[in-house]
């Protein structure tokens, strides 16, 4: 399974090759902050508690011809989501460490500086 940093979304989101970007946190989450031009597909919950099915559903919005970028808290249920899109024929991947991260890198902020520096070997 493959993720993507926040520096290469950055640069893929100004691209003309845009990447679609999932946003499965809760609305809640998601009205409080996101990424620019994510879509909110609140099924964080139901990903976690073993429920597919109203992720399943939501995906027939989603372009097939697009890449597609899975976005949740810190990364990690984010990999559910991008394993189930991998299994429907989508090209997807997951913004590693999520929107966690990716705050993290727009408010230039030193815990982000430091785990970028170390290569990853900080959470």
């Amino acid at each position: 399974m493959s993720t993507i940093g926040p520096e290469r979304l950055e640069d893929r989101l100004s691209s003309a090759e845009s990447p679609y970007v999932i946003d499965i946190r809760p609305r809640e989450a998601y009205q409080r902050d996101h990424i620019e031009g994510s879509h909110n597909v609140p099924v964080y919950d139901d990903l976690r508690g073993g429920d597919e099915a109203a992720f399943r559903e939501a995906l027939s919005d989603v372009p097939a011809e697009r890449t597609v970028v899975t976005v949740c808290k810190a990364g990690i249920v984010a990999r559910t989501a991008t394993t189930i899109l991998e299994d429907e024929g989508y090209d997807a991947v997951t913004l590693a460490g999520g929107q966690r991260r990716w705050n993290g890198y727009q408010n230039g902020s030193l815990g982000y500086r430091l785990r970028s520096a170390l290569g990853g070997l900080l959470p």
